[in-house]
């Protein structure tokens, strides 16, 4: 990851087609070595391609894994907003209730 990091990096810098010399010297600066292995199958790996269209590819691909959680919708039309401001309140009221110390016996630094 590290190595992909300071491939970008340079990428965003300017260097479209970075070498293992100058990815060694990106992370040289900040103090990590490079593991030359991992370095030169990177390098393999994106040999002739371009990185902005694998990055399009890539998070298109991302954009159909379920990544869970499924927060509450956002409240539509400002009428609706009014009310659920209240609901907000309400909840966050029956949450303090809930994070009390009381119902474990104990609190953290006791």
């Amino acid at each position: 990851m590290k190595h992909l990091a300071a491939y970008l990096l340079l990428g965003l810098a300017g260097n479209t087609s970075p070498s293992a010399k100058d990815i060694k010297a990106v992370l040289g600066s900040v103090g990590i070595e490079a593991d030359d292995d991992r370095l030169d199958t990177l390098l393999s790996e994106l040999k002739g391609k371009d990185i902005n269209e694998l990055i399009a590819e890539g998070s298109s691909k991302l954009a159909s894994v379920p990544s869970g959680g499924g927060g509450a919708a956002p409240a539509a039309g400002g009428a609706a907003a009014g009310g659920a401001a209240e609901e907000a309140k309400e909840e966050a009221k029956e949450e303090e209730k809930e994070e009390s110390d009381e119902d474990m016996g104990f609190g953290l630094f006791d």
